[in-house]
């Protein structure tokens, strides 16, 4: 025993040397979920417990491949939570990605905890969990930009994960219908669903409480969210909700097709590799299958598989069904900045006429293009529209109308410098993302400003509001009102102003039809 205590005694003078509360020694890296003890450790100079590469399901593999999630195995003895699990398998669709992990691999279904250095199982700090973007196709949680060394200092436990992506995260054919008795696609959203589960079985033992589960995530991570909260599946599992450029709403790049479309479209591109049943399919090594998606097909997106979605999404919001909780959403001005390459007045006006016919001059009075500038801006705001903006409207429209909870709205302006993936000078898309996690001296070669930590320590003083008590607003901050009657959102910019939607004369435009948007 004096052996014991004399450790105990040396390590407690260790973490007030540090600065760290003297809570912060080895057993409290050692905690208990339901699968067994894992080891974590702490990061940003001791200020954040992290617990690294944790299963929350059975590996997908196999028999198990393009199958519901399957609970976790148990283990004895201790994890070693100190490393990231490997990221799902997919193809090199975004340049700017980088992970720190061992992957890729189909063996990919983990989680990571970060929670306050000083945080216990009495805590009850309120958790974010976190969905990556890439389009259902790319990502990981051991991205850089969004770990999680900051967010948690602000008081909340922040969960990250991975979830399967693309072919092994979304094909849908008919045989895989009739072993589903009914659904197929949508694997990887049904991660998300054995994630929260997992969260809300374990969140407790690091601090956090499983009352209070704010979901949020970016592009396809905010379409998820919208999806999620139109999900039976997913209910009073979460109880607020974010999204950050992205809504399943509209006719944008992620629209969600119907099983019966997919099970022809992904039977007739299976029928080319060469199989005759599901069980060919999954001994297909995962390099060749990526190899043919490749070669012969675009992306999987989700579809209304007849178990996570029985509906399209619109209609449960439409009908009042969806999850009613605090909804934070937004996106950046300039998401669409890729339209305007080459953008030219002329080319603009025949864009117009192409696209929308006898409509057009009530296009240009709202998007003009009198000179190629003016033109050349129309184009990033018609792009910004199209992509993104258009659908997170319409989502926030539909909640705030059939909602019972309160809505806020932003709209990220702060434009970046010259880096070496975005050369523009544009808040563009997936901006946002080391803002709200602190992470801004992630990004490669870019100079970071004073305004960009001011605005970024002002967000994640929000984001952690809202996940606290469903409201944004807390001192210290510019007054950010609700989103409601008079239209009112908050600016994000060197300086955040908050004011009335001067756009929406153009998603009421859009509102009368828009052609499928493609980039």
């Amino acid at each position: 025993m004096q052996v014991g205590l004399k450790v105990a005694c040396v390590l407690a003078a260790v973490g007030l040397a540090l600065g760290l509360s003297t809570a912060v020694y080895a057993d409290s890296l050692t905690l208990k979920t339901e699968q067994g003890k894992v080891q974590g450790k702490t990061i940003n100079d001791g200020k954040v417990k992290a617990f690294l590469g944790l299963p929350y399901a059975a590996p997908p593999v196999g028999d198990l491949r393009w199958k519901a999630p399957e609970p976790p195995a148990k283990w004895k003895g201790e994890r070693d939570a100190t490393k990231f699990g490997a990221h799902c398998a997919q193809g090199r669709d975004f340049e700017d990605m980088v992970f720190l992990d061992s992957g890729p691999s189909e063996d990919c279904l983990f989680l990571n905890v970060y929670t306050p250095a000083n945080s216990t199982d009495k805590s009850k700090l309120p958790v974010m969990f976190w969905i990556h973007g890439g389009g259902y196709s790319g990502g990981a949680s051991s991205e850089p930009r969004h770990n999680g060394d900051f967010l948690p200092t602000k008081g909340v436990v922040l969960v990250t994960i991975n979830y399967r992506l693309g072919v092994f995260g979304f094909l849908a054919t008919a045989d895989l219908a009739r072993e589903g008795k009914g659904a197929a696609g949508n694997y990887g959203l049904l991660d998300m669903v054995a994630a929260l589960q997992w969260v809300k079985a374990n969140i407790k033992k690091f601090g956090g409480d499983p009352d209070n589960v704010t979901i949020f995530g970016e592009s396809a991570g905010s379409f998820a969210v919208s999806t999620l909260m139109a999900s039976a599946p997913a209910r009073g599992l979460f109880h607020q909700a974010i999204g950050e450029s992205g809504g399943a709403l509209g006719r944008g790049v992620l629209g969600y097709d119907s099983l019966a479309d997919r099970e022809k479209k992904d039977g007739e591109w299976i029928a080319t590799l060469g199989v005759k049943s599901p069980q060919e399919l999954r001994a297909l090594p995962t390099d060749k299958i990526l190899d043919a998606v490749k070669a012969q097909r675009g992306g999987f997106p989700p579809d209304i598989d007849g178990k996570l979605l029985t509906e399209p999404v619109a209609e449960t919001y439409a009908a009042g069904k969806q999850a009613h909780v605090p909804l934070l959403a937004g996106w950046n001005r300039d998401e669409g900045s890729f339209l305007a390459n080459g953008m030219t007045a002329t080319k603009w006006k025949a864009l117009a006429a192409e696209k929308f016919g006898e409509r057009a001059e009530e296009f240009l009075t709202l998007y003009p293009g009198d000179t190629d500038e003016q033109a050349s801006n129309s184009a990033i705001d018609y792009g910004s529209d199209g992509f993104i903006a258009f659908g997170t409207w319409k989502w926030l429209e539909a909640h705030r109308k059939t909602g019972e909870s309160p809505v806020y709205r932003y709209h990220f302006e702060l434009r970046a410098l010259p880096s070496k993936y975005h050369p523009g000078t544009f808040a563009f898309h997936s901006d946002d993302i080391e803002y709200v996690f602190g992470t801004l001296d992630t990004r490669p070669g870019e100079t970071v400003r004073p305004e960009d930590r001011k605005l970024s320590d002002q967000m994640m003083s929000y984001w952690t509001n809202f996940a606290r008590t469903g409201d944004p607003n807390g001192p210290g901050l510019p007054q950010w009102p609700k989103y409601d009657k008079d239209d009112s959102l908050i600016h994000l910019d060197s300086a955040i102003t908050a004011g009335p939607d001067t756009l929406r004369p153009r998603y009421e435009f859009l509102l009368k039809g828009m052609p499928a948007f493609h980039f």
